[in-house]
C-alpha cells in the first residue's frame, strides 16, 4: 500500500485546561502536520490517550479530524484491545469509508499466547472492511507479538498489509524486514530507531514526535527511503535529543508540551497520566526555542 509509505502520525487529543477536548486546538494539529509534509495521519491511537476518552469524545475527535483534513490525507483509524469480540462488533459496525485502514494493537494485560494472538488477528482480518495494520508494542501489551506469528498472518491473510513494530529491537525488526512477503510493510512503532528501519527495507513510520516536528522528521524518512544516508542521519541527530525527552515521562505528555512550546495546544493530559515536570518542561522548551530559530 503506497499511501502507507513514508511518515504517519499518531494524533494526540487535545484538551483544554478543564480537562474538555480542545476542537480548534485539533484543527491546529491536523493542519500543521498536514502543512508540514506528513503522509498519513493515524486517529485514535495510544497515543491518543483514547483509553480515557468517552465513546462521545472519542466520535468527536473521529469525525473532527475527517472534516479537518477533507481528503488531504489517507486516515488510520486504531481499532484494537483485549476484547475481540468487541473489536470485531465495531469493524461490522462502523462507516470506514473516509479511512485507508485500521491499526489494530496486539491484546494487552490478558497476555495470550502466539497462537491466542493470531487467533485474534485471524478473527478481525475475517471481518474487516479495510487493510489490517498490526501494532507490536510489548512494552505497553506484556507480550511479544513474535515476527513468525506476523508472518504467519502476512502470509495467511492478504488484507493484513503491515505492521508497526514498536518492540524497539532492532534484529526483531530485521527478521521481519527479510521474511515478510513481498508486499507487507514493516512500519517503525519507535521514532529513534525508525531511520535504520527504513534503511534496512523499512517502509516508514507512525510517529510521535513527527507531528511536533512534521517538516523535518518527515523529510528524514523522505531521504531515508532514497537512500540519501548523511542528509538523513543529520536530522536524526538534531532531532534524538527530543526524541528521548518526549517520552521520558510518559506519552503523550512530551509532545503535548512541545505543543505548548509551539502555541498549538496545552499540554494537559488526563489522569492516571500527568505533565511533565519542570525540569523536563524546561529542557523541551530550551530544545523547540532553538529549533525554532
Amino acid at each position: 500500500m503506497q499511501s502507507l509509505i513514508g511518515t504517519g502520525v499518531a494524533l494526540v487529543t487535545p484538551f483544554k485546561k478543564d480537562f474538555s477536548i480542545d476542537i480548534e486546538a485539533l484543527h491546529r494539529i491536523v493542519n500543521f502536520s498536514i502543512d508540514g509534509g506528513v503522509e498519513y495521519l493515524v486517529v485514535m491511537g495510544t497515543t491518543a490517550e483514547n483509553a480515557t476518552l468517552t465513546q462521545a469524545e472519542k466520535e468527536l475527535v473521529i469525525t473532527t479530524v475527517i472534516e479537518v483534513n477533507n481528503g488531504r490525507l489517507p486516515l488510520v483509524l486504531g481499532v484494537g484491545g483485549n476484547n475481540t469480540m468487541q473489536i470485531i462488533e465495531e469493524l461490522k459496525t462502523r462507516d470506514f469509508s473516509a479511512f485507508e485502514a485500521i491499526l489494530s494493537v496486539s491484546p494487552y494485560y490478558n497476555k495470550p499466547t502466539q497462537e491466542g494472538i493470531y487467533q485474534h488477528f485471524k478473527a478481525i482480518a475475517e471481518v474487516s472492511p479495510v487493510p489490517v495494520i498490526l501494532y507490536n508494542v510489548p512494552g505497553r501489551t506484556s507480550s511479544n507479538m513474535l515476527p513468525s506469528t506476523v508472518i504467519r498472518l502476512a502470509n495467511e491473510f492478504d488484507n493484513i498489509v503491515a505492521i508497526k513494530e514498536a518492540a524497539g529491537d532492532m534484529a526483531q525488526a530485521l527478521q521481519l524486514i527479510k521474511n515478510a512477503p513481498k508486499d507487507f510493510l514493516v512500519i517503525s512503532g519507535d521514532d529513534m530507531i525508525a531511520l535504520p528501519i527504513v534503511l534496512a527495507g523499512g517502509a516508514g513510520v507512525i510517529s510521535v514526535i513527527g507531528q511536533g516536528f512534521p517538516k523535518e522528521f518527515s523529510e528524514m524518512i523522505r531521504l531515508g527511503l532514497n537512500r540519501k544516508v548523511n542528509e538523513a542521519f543529520k536530522i536524526q541527530y538534531f532531532l534524538s535529543e527530543c526524541i528521548d525527552m518526549i517520552f521520558e515521562q510518559g506519552n503523550p505528555a512530551g509532545i503535548k508540551h512541545v505543543f505548548e512550546v509551539l502555541g498549538i495546544a496545552h499540554n494537559t493530559v488526563r489522569l492516571p497520566l500527568v505533565s511533565v515536570d519542570e525540569s523536563l518542561a524546561e529542557r523541551l522548551d530550551k530544545f523547540v526555542k532553538a529549533a525554532l530559530k
